[in-house]
């Protein structure tokens, strides 16, 4: 027989398992009976009671060094959340991040190693890309979490006293793809992981319960609701005018925001779901009122439901949480304009887990700015000097 490289089960759909079953000489069924084990959480062939002994040992051979080691665990907010470091074989580590709520449980989960996009306040995207995840481990991440929540484990890691006791799901119910990366700039994987989440036979998560967060690739946009699938998109918008979300989004400078406004528009015409706003608010850069009309009016345009997100401190980034009254102020513009809102509660502050900081403690732990954001963090505060209005200040 010939030698088979390693292979993640995960980042192989229905057929791919069949494929695999028949390169081994094993009946179709036995691909059934391996994916019943994989959405439970077991990808230890051994594990795999029901298979042959001999099919488990080729097995067991073959996805050698496919699961993702646990190198940290963190926790935070009362053990509300957390946090997971995981390490695959080649040595690179991503974040996931997991949210308990009384009614659910929310799995934030990275696309890539690092990010392209580039955007000065993330500490992702300074850090940048060291490489694409496969769309097995974009769905372990998923894996981890329910392995949690079920065993209080993580493969054969205790999570210890701090453990995931205290009531909720037992089970991930919901997936938002906002970690490390950029979905749609890794858009295959990311599709294939949507389709095995949303597999009934697999894990069978409602469409309606996965979001896909973008910066803004209006190409892939399309390609998103080709699909077919009602899954929830959410832009990273940050400023409602080109000049501002050119520096603090770069992508803007190659599709600006009429562009993104039009396929906005496209993709809630094709899967009639209302799609997202995420706002993260920055101190003194974009939290105005100029911004929050524009935001506004984008907001109306498209029927769009906005998340306001005051930043997250974040070592090598200048820029800084907005105050109280700036956030209050910003809130009751947009409600006053006629936008829908909601303030979102920020998470995993104490573990470092919260957006913008998954990479701030391994990468920018020394509090230095990076060149990137210096750069760009210089740029902006040009811009904000130059009077925008009698609204501009909005203090």
């Amino acid at each position: 027989m010939s030698v088979i490289s390693v292979v993640d089960l995960y980042s192989l759909d229905r057929e791919g398992l069949v494929s695999l079953m028949a390169e081994l000489g094993e009946p179709r069924f036995r691909a059934a009976q391996v994916a019943s084990w994989l959405v439970r959480g077991v990808d230890d062939p051994h594990r795999m009671t029901d298979l042959p002994g001999a099919l488990r040992e080729r097995l067991a051979e073959m996805t050698a060094g496919s699961t993702p080691e646990l190198v940290a665990h963190r926790v935070a907010d009362d053990g509300r959340t957390h946090k997971f470091l995981l390490r695959f074989a080649d040595g690179e580590a991503i974040e996931t991040v997991l949210m308990r709520y009384p009614r659910r449980a929310t799995v934030c989960i990275s696309t890539q190693a690092g990010c392209a996009m580039g955007c000065p306040f993330c500490a992702t995207g300074q850090a940048g890309l060291r490489r694409q995840l496969s769309a097995g481990e974009i769905v372990r991440q998923v894996v981890v979490a329910q392995q949690a929540l079920a065993t209080g484990r993580v493969g054969d890691v205790e999570l210890g006293p701090a453990g995931l006791e205290g009531g909720g799901p037992d089970h991930v119910t919901n997936v938002v793809y906002m970690g490390m990366g950029e979905p749609l700039a890794n858009l295959d994987a990311t599709v294939a992981s949507v389709r095995w989440l949303h597999d009934p036979e697999g894990f069978g998560l409602s469409a309606r319960s996965i979001t896909v967060s973008t910066v803004g690739l209006v190409p892939a946009i399309g390609r998103l609701a080709d699909l077919g699938l009602p899954l929830t998109l959410a832009v990273s918008l940050h400023a409602a005018t080109d000049t501002l979300r050119d520096e603090l989004v770069p992508i803007n400078r190659t599709h600006p925001l009429v562009e993104l406004e039009d396929a906005v528009q496209a993709y809630r015409a094709r899967t009639r779901r209302r799609v997202t706003i995420e706002w993260c608010l920055i101190g003194d850069v974009n939290d105005d009122l100029v911004q929050a009309d524009a935001l506004a009016r984008i907001a109306r345009r498209v029927r769009a439901h906005v998340n306001v997100i005051p930043m997250n401190p974040t070592p090598g980034v200048r820029w800084k949480e907005p105050t109280v009254a700036r956030t209050q102020a910003f809130i009751a513009r947009l409600e006053q304009a006629g936008a829908t809102v909601t303030l979102r509660d920020t998470r995993g502050r104490d573990a470092e887990a919260a957006c913008g900081q998954l990479l701030a403690a391994r990468t920018l732990g020394d509090g230095s700015i990076l060149p990137a954001a210096r750069g760009a963090a210089g740029r902006v505060d040009a811009l904000l000097s130059v009077a925008e209005g009698p609204s501009g200040g909005g203090r």
